[in-house]
């Protein structure tokens, strides 16, 4: 495994991150839930964390019970980096507001069993609350110990710059972290087809599109925690580039609506080439590429087996050169 250290961390964060909305950890906390679940789980977070995977992404509405419940049997808070996230709306509102985040925070400290979240994020932005008032809560939150750093999830590069040009003149804490979609996929559309209107959608930097957003993080050093790194499984192996069916059944409706397309399609294929060419499988490639990219990014995925926990750690040393990485996102022949 391999590690970095974040500007207000006093602990190193794992470069691959496990998600923790996978089915296994949803069944332990379900009203269903019993012995089993709740075994088959803590089997699945100890594999990760022996793994080395020390980095665990929840939010408000997954993993949290679960990890909590896990830290304390195991005794290993200490040693975990746990995120969180807030302020993500529901059928009825947009909730990126004080009250919100404030609300959703205690809840976080309560699932998880603990004192302080390591790193808050906002699961969704709204471009009509001024980062004035998202700032300053965040603010409050780590002036009472209850987070370490924060940062946003689905956020706009452009909003995070404003955010922090608000934080540096009022001598406050700036968002240290992001997490927009990354992967070698490019997103035709947001998987969950949110209402974007209030600026609450899901964010990407994949794709030629979004070259001006990576070239920002690059700049400014903000690190990246990517999610859906795989494309929901677009670049699992489970089928080939030649086998658009196939990928219809496999993949699930937000997979589809967010990454099936041609362009993607020929990613694969190209991913298949330099597999062979490696050793490697098309999963491990495809993680690759995002570990050799020009600014720091975590990798957040969900593997489910020690197969595929091993075969994603062991991606992080493929070297590739830049005419690999420039083919397999499609920017030379």
């Amino acid at each position: 495994m391999k590690y970095s250290e974040i500007q207000g961390l006093d602990k190193k964060v794992s470069l691959m991150v496990f998600g923790t909305a996978t089915p296994a950890l949803f069944a332990a906390v379900s009203r269903k839930a019993g012995a089993e679940e709740k075994a088959t789980a803590f089997a699945l977070l100890d594999e990760v964390y022996a793994a080395g995977m020390n980095t665990f992404d929840c939010a408000a509405h997954y993993g949290e019970q679960i990890m909590g419940e896990w830290m304390e049997q195991r005794g290993n808070r200490e040693d975990c980096v746990i995120i969180s996230k807030c302020a993500h709306p529901n059928n009825w509102r947009h909730r990126v507001n004080d009250f919100d985040i404030l609300s959703d925070a205690h809840d976080s400290l309560k699932k998880l069993k603990t004192d302080c979240i390591d790193i808050y994020m906002l699961h969704r932005d709204n471009v009509e609350t001024p980062v004035s008032e998202i700032v300053d809560v965040m603010n409050r939150l780590k002036d009472e110990g209850k987070i370490k750093i924060y940062g946003g999830s689905n956020w706009t590069h452009e909003r995070i710059e404003e955010a922090n040009e608000y934080a540096a003149k009022h001598g406050l804490e700036p968002m240290r972290v992001s997490s927009p979609n990354f992967g070698l996929a490019e997103q035709i559309a947001d998987p969950w087809l949110a209402d974007a209107h209030f600026g609450g959608g899901c964010i990407t930097i994949s794709g030629p599109e979004n070259k001006s957003a990576r070239e920002w993080y690059a700049k400014n050093g903000v690190p990246v925690f990517a999610y859906s790194s795989l494309a929901r499984g677009f670049f699992s192996g489970a089928f080939g580039s030649d086998e658009k069916e196939r990928a219809k059944e496999i993949l699930d409706n937000p997979g589809i609506i967010g990454y099936y397309c041609d362009n993607n399609f020929e990613r694969l294929k190209r991913c298949e080439i330099l597999a062979a060419k490696h050793g490697v499988s098309v999963a491990q490639m495809a993680m690759a590429w995002i570990f050799n990219q020009k600014f720091r990014v975590y990798a957040i995925s969900s593997p489910v087996t020690p197969e595929f926990i091993k075969a994603n750690v062991a991606a992080m040393d493929i070297e590739l050169s830049d005419e690999e990485t420039a083919y397999l996102a499609l920017e030379r022949d």
